[in-house]
């Protein structure tokens, strides 16, 4: 094996976390897996932890059907872990994945720090590294619905068309996306702490109960009209794309309504609130569309099948210019405020346009006013 391969013995590596950390390591190549989960045999977990260059343990239960589960399986098999660890010499980092539970007095809390405690004492007694991990909320792809996620149970049901139960809509909720979880736990896989002690997961964020479902609820909502709110970053990024990870596969494709005339067709593809929005039309050889200027709205036009004749007219002075492009030479192609515009399909084959405007259409204000070019 290459001396730059880490062994990395992961407990629980089939629940929520485990698979999501799972895949990332995979994808990073430079670590061999020695995944533990539940119907694992003592053997081998031994033998998986004895070779292990760092340990991650995900382990551990937080709504067991009798309280008594969690000593077994927080705190023993804490235990257990780090005998193993002990009887074959190894003194390999372990990264834990407590809860901000653990400093409060409920069963599963205590058992969580019962657990940190165990750990803490095997670092001090071996000289391993712990860092543990007291984790809020973790949301994500691959999280179990109506289980202990509002954020997956929320997500699913709304993506399946399924009702939602809210409680109490202003109950805070401290929340950390998983993709971030696996990021930090590799970075520490990377780069050992020189000491013991807790590490905290950022971003975190903080929302309410009734936000979490308003957000997801939107984006459903939005979705059946192609509208996309600010998705691009932050906790909405993360909502969205768990949201979407509940949609059956029927669901993934939508039809375009389009509206179509003896021109060709049109269609709005995407709209956004911040960013404008994104259509797409066709012309016939021969057919001009346009003929009009705007004071404010800019657009782009994108020709990606046929060729077009793009003229202009300034409105003010009267000067003209013409663009001629074509799926063979793509070329973007910018309409100015103050000079009118039209588009020519002037080749032989049906034109195709993608068409980016800066802003919604709005037929109560549409700043588009006929102009002969």
């Amino acid at each position: 094996m290459a001396d730059n391969i880490k062994r990395i013995a992961i407990t629980g590596a089939d629940g929520f976390i485990g698979r999501n950390l799972c895949t990332r390591l995979r994808e990073a190549g430079r670590y061999e897996l020695a995944p533990i989960i539940r119907s694992s045999s003592a053997s081998e977990m031994s033998a998986a932890l004895g070779r292990a260059d760092a340990v991650v343990h995900l382990a551990g239960v937080n709504r067991p059907t009798d309280e008594a589960e969690f000593q077994s399986a927080n705190v023993t098999l804490t235990e257990k872990i780090c005998i193993d660890l002990d009887h074959t010499y190894n003194s390999a980092p372990i990264i834990f994945a407590s809860s901000i539970k653990a400093i409060e007095p409920s069963a599963y809390g205590q058992s969580k720090a019962a657990a940190e405690k165990v750990l803490l004492t095997h670092a001090a007694e071996s000289g391993s590294i712990v860092t543990i991990l007291r984790l809020p909320n973790v949301f994500g792809k691959w999280c179990r619905p109506n289980y202990n996620s509002a954020v997956a149970t929320f997500s699913h049901n709304v993506a399946n068309g399924l009702p939602i139960t809210i409680h109490d809509p202003t109950t805070v909720l401290q929340l950390v996306y998983i993709d971030d979880v696996c990021t930090h736990i590799m970075a520490l896989l990377d780069a050992v702490p020189t000491k013991s002690g807790f590490s905290e997961i950022q971003p975190s964020y903080t929302t309410t109960v009734g936000k979490l479902a308003e957000t997801i609820q939107n984006f459903h909502t939005h979705r059946a009209s192609s509208h996309v709110a600010a998705v691009g970053s932050g906790l909405d990024r993360a909502l969205y794309a768990t949201y979407l990870s509940y949609l059956s596969p029927a669901a993934f494709a939508a039809p375009l309504v389009k509206h179509e005339d003896a021109r060709g067709w049109f269609s709005e593809f995407v709209k956004t609130d911040a960013s404008g929005q994104v259509s797409v039309f066709t012309a016939h050889p021969g057919i001009t569309r346009g003929g009009h200027y705007h004071h404010t709205k800019t657009e782009k036009f994108l020709v990606i099948q046929g060729t077009a004749r793009f003229r202009f007219r300034n409105i003010a002075t009267n000067g003209v210019h013409e663009i001629t492009t074509s799926s063979a030479n793509l070329t973007i192609v910018e309409t100015v405020p103050g000079w009118a515009h039209d588009v020519t399909n002037v080749g032989d084959d049906l034109m195709i346009c993608v068409l980016w405007a800066n802003e919604l259409f709005d037929p109560n204000k549409p700043d588009t006013i006929a102009h002969k070019v």
